[in-house]
């Protein structure tokens, strides 16, 4: 049977996007990282849902900064990393890739995505093609690496292109437009890009978000997901070396 769930995606703080996912039937519903504290309960309040988990993707204060206060107000039940235990306010349930968690009848896998930090996890739910990947990933590039390693992060970046291509990304932070012009200057040929370039810019003048990102149009555009490809290595001066070619493309935006 298929389970449908009801995703609300509102922005928060400067750049954040807050999550609350919903399920009908059981009336349960998870926040996905907690960087407002009022903005979820006030957004939950105004939909008639109580939020009865909070799931963190790691312990950044914009990710896990409201988890006590909301848990305050709902009793809720806190899940996070356990490679950030010790990190994470509040926590009741750590996990770890291959754990499942439910939400009603949906099931989420757990994914291991470190990097940007080095206990960071992301949520699948394979049945309705949606993935949390917090700051792992985001629509035209990924986080950060500030805990871990150019190849962790490779190899956690590997994790979620293996997902199903038709998944959505639903990415922590609105930052698609500058990762765009970022995008360009490394494949300024890149047709699937120039095209997404375009419906980018439309969504933002429209103040739309660009979020969730399609992983099927990631996979063609996002340069941090392409290192991989012999044309990407040729460029960035290391053929042969996928990690080596991410870390220049890293290094290359960090500059940007």
């Amino acid at each position: 049977m298929d389970i449908h769930l009801d995703i609300h995606q509102f922005p928060c703080l400067n750049d954040n996007y807050g999550y609350l996912v919903h399920e009908p039937a059981s009336g349960q519903t998870v926040a996905v990282d907690t960087p407002d504290a009022e903005r979820y309960l006030g957004e939950a309040a105004g939909r008639g849902w109580t939020i009865n988990e909070i799931w963190n993707t790691h312990w950044h204060p914009d990710h896990a900064g409201g988890n006590l206060r909301i848990k305050e107000a709902t009793g809720c039940r806190i899940v996070g990393p356990a490679g950030e235990a010790a990190k994470i306010p509040g926590l009741d349930l750590a996990v770890k890739q291959g754990d499942t968690l439910e939400l009603g009848g949906a099931k989420a896998h757990v994914l291991d995505v470190p990097g940007h930090t080095l206990g960071h996890v992301a949520f699948h739910f394979p049945h309705q093609h949606a993935a949390f990947v917090g700051d792992s990933v985001f629509a035209l590039g990924c986080g950060r690496v500030f805990e871990g390693t150019m190849e962790m992060m490779w190899n956690s970046l590997n994790r979620i292109k293996a997902l199903p291509k038709e998944t959505r990304l639903y990415c922590a932070h609105e930052y698609t437009a500058s990762n765009a012009k970022f995008a360009v200057s490394i494949e300024p040929e890149n047709k699937a890009l120039k095209e997404y370039v375009a419906w980018i810019e439309k969504r933002r003048a429209e103040d739309l978000p660009t979020v969730p990102a399609l992983l099927e149009r990631e996979l063609a555009t996002n340069p941090f997901l392409r290192a991989d490809l012999q044309i990407m290595q040729i460029a960035m001066g290391h053929p042969g070396d996928a990690v080596a070619t991410f870390g220049e493309i890293r290094g290359r935006k960090d500059k940007f």
